[in-house]
């Protein structure tokens, strides 16, 4: 049987699909994040080594699919709503809620524990002199005695390696979650500052996480996201009982 498409050429993608695609990769990996403005196009079109037409139309199929906006005088910027999916009044009640303030922590046991196994295994120097950074960044943040900035730089840390992981799909999710899992992590210490000595303890576990990362051990990177995160829920959840037992104590002596 003699196949009739046999000689027929091979159809090449046209020039703004590539660009498009190599910008999506951009995005999808975390070079480009959202609310960040790109480079001129003249920058860019030599970045690409392309014709500014062609890079034009890339820009503009990327703005067709909700990637990026043109700002009139502005200049093209990656499209702030695509962070938009968790940014839900049910996520306001969530932060308010104690029951979902454990949820939440359960929730960081996976995607942490993830992305610091395929941080240790895919990371690269440069991923490991960020997560170094944003782990010193801690201690900095630290000295402030303000838990929010605190929380902010903790999660910084944690998205740090979330990006060392190299997988989009855990960047993103961690990314799109920042306001409740910052606010999580602020209540968090909140409630620990009842115990001050254990943030010795914390910042201990945190330092094995990161060894582990940095020396390339993936079973050992997220034994020890699970181990910091088992220790920081044991102490919040004996804290909340002893709490829960004042309150009952108090109501009890308000009745007598």
């Amino acid at each position: 049987m003699v196949l009739s498409n046999v000689n027929k050429p091979v159809k090449q993608p046209k020039l703004s699909d590539v660009i498009m695609s190599q910008l999506e990769d951009m995005i999808l990996e975390g070079s480009l994040k959202p609310g960040q403005k790109l480079p001129p196009e003249r920058e860019l079109a030599k970045q690409f080594d392309v014709s500014r037409p062609s890079l034009r139309e890339a820009i503009q199929k990327l703005e067709a699919k909700g990637l990026v906006s043109r700002r009139q005088g502005g200049g093209t910027f990656v499209s702030d709503q695509i962070l938009k999916g968790f940014s839900d009044p049910l996520f306001d009640l969530m932060a308010q809620s104690n029951e979902s303030q454990f949820d939440l922590l359960e929730f960081r046991h996976g995607i942490e524990g993830m992305s610091a196994y395929y941080a240790a295994m895919r990371g690269t120097a440069a991923d490991f002199e960020l997560i170094k950074s944003k782990h010193l960044a801690i201690g900095n943040a630290q000295i402030e005695n303000n838990y929010r900035l605190e929380a902010e730089a903790v999660f910084e840390f944690y998205l740090a390696i979330c990006s060392a992981s190299h997988n989009g799909v855990i960047l993103h999710l961690a990314r799109s979650m920042s306001a409740v899992v910052i606010d999580n992590i602020e209540q968090n210490l909140t409630i620990l500052a009842q115990r001050p000595d254990i943030f010795a303890k914390i910042a201990e576990y945190r330092t094995r996480l990161m060894d582990a990362i940095i020396s390339g051990q993936p079973q050992k990177a997220w034994g020890a996201s699970h181990r910091h995160l088992a220790f920081i829920e044991e102490v919040l959840l004996n804290l909340t009982e002893e709490q829960s037992r004042m309150e009952r104590s108090m109501r009890r002596m308000q009745r007598i």
